[in-house]
This record gives structure tokens, C-alpha cells and sequence, in this order.
């Protein structure tokens, strides 16, 4: 039932919480909504042309104190909701990301996702604009020098593999429109904008492999831009680094 008309079950750590506060939102708008709707069809019915026993109509010029009220309880609503909100949103985008946390460079482009693991030497290699092909992917794609040595090292994949119950920091970027990097399972979703390196981080806590879309038009293949998210255990993880680093020797 979840899964056709829920939300996918969550698989990080912010999971639960954000479950949590679009569930509290989701009720108390609905509480409004319904409120709203019974106190129209109430006036409605009420006040319906009843022919010739109708009384004489009368106007309102507004209630000030009325509106007050529910201008305060509006304001309340919206407040609390967005506090109680702000250190959830917070936690994945102005904590700083833990020392020992995962990094990895993550490139929207029309009309793919392409994911950089820095070598054994712990930093990213230069690109260069002039070198970028899409048509090839891969390193060409991103246009990593060569000549650069930190970028010889560099890991570029299709697939985006990370260790479960270990942060991950992800550093987005966009290659030629706005694109928005989406994980419904790791209720993860972010803007990468042309020009700007957008550091959020997260924290896989479920094994397995989960869908990676865009979640903003972004062109006529705006339809198949998705990746695919790896979970695996830590052995698996270094495992696998090690052996794409090996195809690189």
C-alpha cells in the first residue's frame, strides 16, 4: 500500500523526521482544509434563496477582531510548522559534514547524473571547460585534466555507490541548466544550479539499490534522466573504490 499511494519507505537517518513533519503538516492542513470547506457549505445552506420567505439581505463591512484571530492562528500555524522544520533542514545543509564523512561530486547534465570520488590522495582533480565532452561520458563528460595529478586518481562513475551508516557528503553541481538531484527513499532533494558547488550531506541507514531522479524539467530528455543509488557495506564500498581505481592504473 505504501508504495502506490505513500511516501517509499524511508532508508536514511532525516527519514523518520521528515516522515514525521509531513505527516503533522499533512493533518493539520487537512483539519483547515476540512473546516474550511464544512463552515462554506454551511454558509451556503444557510443563507440559499428560499423564494419569497426569504428575508432581506444584509451586508458586512468585516470583523476586525474576527480577523485578527484568525490572522494570529494563521501566523502561529505557518510559524510553528516552519520551526519545528528548520533543524531538520538544517542538519543536511548548514551543519558542516563530519570529518570522516564520504565524499562525492555529484553532475547533473542533460540528460544524466555522473558521481566523482576523489583517490587515495583525498582531493578532487581540476576540469576543464574545454575539455568536456557529453557525448562520451564518463571523465571526458566532466572534462577532467589529465595533466592535473590529483585528477588521475579521480573515480567517475554512472552509479552512485556509498557505505551504509556512514555520512555521505555530496557536492552538486550542474553542467548546463538547473537540475534537481532527487532520492525519494533518502527523502534527499536539492537544486544543482550552473556555477555554484552545493554541499548538502546524508546518511544511508538500509543496504540496497534505489532510484536517482531529476526533479526538474530540464529539457525533452527531462523523461529518462535518472541514476541509481548503491547502499553497501563498507567492505563492499572499499571493495569496489579499489577496483575502479585499479582500471585506472
Amino acid at each position: 500500500m505504501a508504495k502506490t499511494w505513500w511516501l517509499p519507505a524511508g532508508a536514511s537517518a532525516a527519514a523518520a523526521g521528515i516522515d514525521h513533519h509531513f505527516t503533522t503538516t499533512f493533518i493539520l492542513m487537512g483539519i483547515v482544509f476540512v473546516a474550511a470547506q464544512v463552515s462554506l457549505g454551511a454558509l451556503v445552506w444557510i443563507y440559499r434563496d428560499r423564494g419569497p420567505s426569504s428575508s432581506k439581505v444584509t451586508y458586512s463591512h468585516g470583523n476586525t477582531k474576527l480577523e485578527i484571530v484568525w490572522t494570529l492562528l494563521t501566523t502561529i500555524l505557518f510559524v510553528g510548522l516552519n520551526l519545528m522544520s528548520s533543524s531538520i533542514w538544517a542538519s543536511e545543509r548548514f551543519r558542516p559534514a563530519e570529518v570522516d564523512a564520504v565524499r562525492v561530486e555529484v553532475t547533473g547534465m542533460q540528460f544524466a547524473w555522473y558521481f566523482r570520488y576523489p583517490g587515495p590522495d583525498g582531493k578532487f582533480g581540476a576540469t576543464n571547460p574545454e575539455l568536456e565532452d557529453a557525448s562520451a561520458g564518463g571523465e571526458a563528460a566532466l572534462g577532467l585534466d589529465t595533466k592535473d595529478g590529483a585528477s588521475k586518481d579521480d573515480v567517475v562513475t554512472g552509479t552512485m555507490v556509498v557505505p551504509v551508516n556512514r555520512e555521505i557528503e555530496v557536492i552538486l553541481r550542474a553542467h548546463d541548466v538547473i537540475h534537481s538531484f532527487f532520492i525519494p527513499t533518502m527523502r534527499f532533494k536539492q537544486d544543482a544550479v550552473p556555477g555554484l558547488a552545493i554541499h548538502m550531506h546524508f546518511t544511508p541507514i538500509q543496504t540496497g539499490d534505489y532510484e536517482i531522479l531529476c526533479a526538474e524539467l530540464c529539457g525533452l530528455g527531462h523523461y529518462k534522466m535518472h541514476g541509481m543509488l548503491k547502499v553497501v557495506s563498507q567492505e563492499e564500498f572499499d571493495k569496489w573504490l579499489a577496483a575502479r581505481e585499479a582500471e585506472k592504473q
